[in-house]
């Protein structure tokens, strides 16, 4: 299965997706009418604004109308799995990180102390499994519900491009121009961790800047 990172109008995305409307009595509607998506979009905004309050500076608040931009990275599960564990081995040196990615790699224990109770992670936006970044600037990861009722833990794109650059600074350095090399250059099937982190890191990094940017959401799509 295909991991891509989606930045642009979350009405944009639920149109070529295919919104589903959850009623209390009745099967999810599979729903395809822009303007019934478009004020799902709204008033989902508007209930989450509400539920944050006081705990984010300004209200939420994104170009929703149909002309606005969109883009879609392609980190992969892979790339974006050796990227959560090179940030959370970054931040427990005494732990010798893996030269490979295992396919157990949600059960390491570098992710599980990076995930612990009181632990103040430097990478949260990246390590603490969030699906939706939103273009406001908050410091914290919360559990809530995405447009269709999901549950999804939800960051801000703002300070997850802040973590990548911090990322960055404290393991590879690497300039712009070595990143967009990455980026150009997927990993082979025995790629190292290192290999696989770098270019999950260049897809990631593209989408979070272009999400700065253009103040529009964030979304891994799968």
């Amino acid at each position: 299965m295909a991991l891509d990172v989606y930045v642009g109008s979350l009405a944009h995305y639920y149109a070529g997706a295919g919104y589903r409307i959850a009623h209390a009595d009745a099967a999810k509607d599979h729903v395809k009418d822009p303007e019934r998506i478009h004020a799902a979009v709204l008033a989902w905004r508007t209930a989450l604004s509400g539920f944050l309050g006081d705990n984010i500076p300004v209200p939420l608040d994104w170009d929703e109308t149909p002309g606005a931009p969109h883009f879609t990275g392609q980190p992969g599960w892979d790339g974006l799995a050796a990227l959560v564990l090179w940030a959370a081995y970054a931040e427990h040196p005494s732990l010798r990180r893996p030269d490979t990615l295992s396919d157990e790699w949600e059960n390491d224990l570098a992710l599980a102390r990076s995930n612990a109770d009181g632990f103040r992670s430097r990478y949260s936006h990246l390590v603490r499994h969030v699906e939706l970044w939103l273009p406001n600037s908050f410091p914290f990861t919360f559990d809530g519900v995405d447009v269709d009722g999901h549950r999804v833990v939800i960051g801000s794109s703002p300070t997850l491009r802040r973590q990548l650059a911090d990322l960055n600074g404290a393991t590879w350095k690497a300039g712009d121009g070595t990143v967009a090399g990455w980026r150009r250059k997927p990993p082979s099937d025995d790629a190292s961790l290192e290999a696989r982190a770098r270019y999950g890191f260049a897809a990631m990094v593209e989408a979070a800047q272009r999400a700065v940017d253009l103040r529009l959401p964030m979304k891994l799509t799968y």
